[in-house]
């Protein structure tokens, strides 16, 4: 399971009224994004490093496409993430909702409920950290967005850092984005390596 984010020290939250205007230009941006790509920088609480290309189409919908000699893909269906493991012919397969990428996938999702403002950094970059509070198996995932008046909402996807119920830590950091750019339907589609079952 993918696990990423923006290394960041988890203090006081910012006062409540910046928060909710923080928050609400965060939710325009997700909502304003239909599409994305962008290249992507991978690292795990190892230090390893992978890099590849990212496709998103809302509502749900996500691939992660590694560098050439990875045998590994993600993709987001609209309904469940999948990773595939070419090199050992396996699938795991779980529901969106059951990710904290959910809150990326799902415009509708209300920010709010979920989310909070972290304290901002030297660089103007705004921070958010969103869990279900119901569910901490799920983990906790902190959203990183630079300030950019010509991006929707006026914000810039930057990356994001996962943090699973094992303390097991992901960074995703992205560069060359490019929103609401035409995606076709079948870059979500995937061959199953599993035998005797068809690929998708």
């Amino acid at each position: 399971m993918l696990r990423y984010a923006l290394p960041v020290a988890l203090i006081a939250a910012a006062p409540a009224t910046a928060a909710t205007g923080v928050l609400a230009q965060v939710q325009a941006h997700l909502r304003a994004v239909e599409t994305m790509t962008a290249d992507f920088a991978q690292t795990d609480s190892r230090g390893k490093t992978l890099t590849g290309t990212l496709s998103l189409k809302r509502p749900g919908r996500i691939r992660f496409q590694y560098e050439k000699g990875v045998p590994l893909l993600v993709v987001g269906d609209g309904k469940a993430l999948t990773m595939i493991d070419y090199q050992v012919a396996q699938v795991s397969r779980w529901p969106i909702g059951n990710s904290p990428l959910s809150i990326l996938l799902d415009p509708d999702r209300d920010v709010s409920r979920f989310a909070r403002v972290l304290p901002g950094t030297p660089d103007g970059r705004v921070l958010i950290e969103g869990r279900d509070p119901k569910h901490p198996e799920f983990g906790t995932i902190t959203i990183g967005f630079t300030r950019l008046g010509s991006a929707p909402g006026g914000l810039m996807l930057a990356g994001w850092t996962v943090l699973d119920a094992q303390n097991n830590r992901s960074t995703v950091v992205l560069s060359n984005q490019r929103f609401n750019v035409p995606i076709n339907d079948r870059t979500f589609l995937w061959r199953d390596p599993r035998p005797k079952n068809r690929g998708r």
